[in-house]
């Protein structure tokens, strides 16, 4: 029997999925899919949809190239919803936020606080970055300095941080700097990372293997 089978689908064929960061573990978007979607989904490897408003069947970053690698699919207790933990390629939501949840409403007895600019932590901040990066690969604006580096190519970014990396150690040894040199390192070398093809996810699963 296929495993498809399992999936308790609503009346209207359709099932809620949510997508979860494989390597943060953080919530990235909620949507839905009819069989047809499922079933592309587990024979692609990435993220398909079915889209209520537009009846019609979707493939997460068909058009932006955000796609969403597939490495595990769950059914939970009740067999009516599903999680697919991905391996995300640039932002989650079409507003170019890295996730579909960065409003907060409310939280710690702080009332109501709505936007998506405070980031918490080193992870969610280059996951922020890594994603802006992503956009201004994708829409190569002219004044953009990211843009214009990508444009002279993998052996110009990767001086960049080659000269970066000499300024870190320089700040270390003077002891002064060292967090905004390490910024510009981060910077570029996540910039060095878009431009040759290889996600951030990619680099936090080598570093979970190794920790392991």
């Amino acid at each position: 029997m296929s495993a498809v089978e399992n999936i308790r689908f609503d009346e209207r064929g359709l099932v809620p999925v949510i997508a979860q960061n494989v390597a943060s573990g953080e919530v990235l978007t909620l949507a839905y899919a009819n069989r047809e979607a499922v079933e592309k989904t587990l024979q692609t490897g990435e993220t398909h949809f079915y889209s209520r408003s537009r009846g019609e069947l979707w493939r997460k970053g068909a058009t932006s190239g955000n796609t969403q690698r597939v490495v595990e699919v769950r059914l939970d207790c009740d067999a009516d919803a599903l999680l697919y933990k991905v391996e995300p390629r640039g932002p989650a939501c079409h507003t170019g936020e890295r996730t579909c949840f960065f409003t907060t409403m409310a939280g710690e007895g702080v009332g109501l606080a709505v936007g998506g600019d405070e980031y918490e932590g080193f992870g969610p901040m280059v996951e922020h970055l890594a994603g802006t990066i992503a956009r201004r690969h994708e829409e190569m604006p002219e004044g953009s300095y990211t843009a214009d580096l990508i444009r002279r190519g993998t052996g110009r970014v990767a001086q960049k941080v080659g000269e970066e990396a000499v300024e870190v150690v320089v700040a270390a040894l003077r002891g002064e700097r060292l967090a905004e040199e390490t910024a510009d390192l981060v910077y570029h070398l996540l910039v060095l990372l878009e431009e040759r093809g290889v996600g951030i996810d990619e680099v936090a699963r080598v570093l979970g293997d190794r920790h392991r």
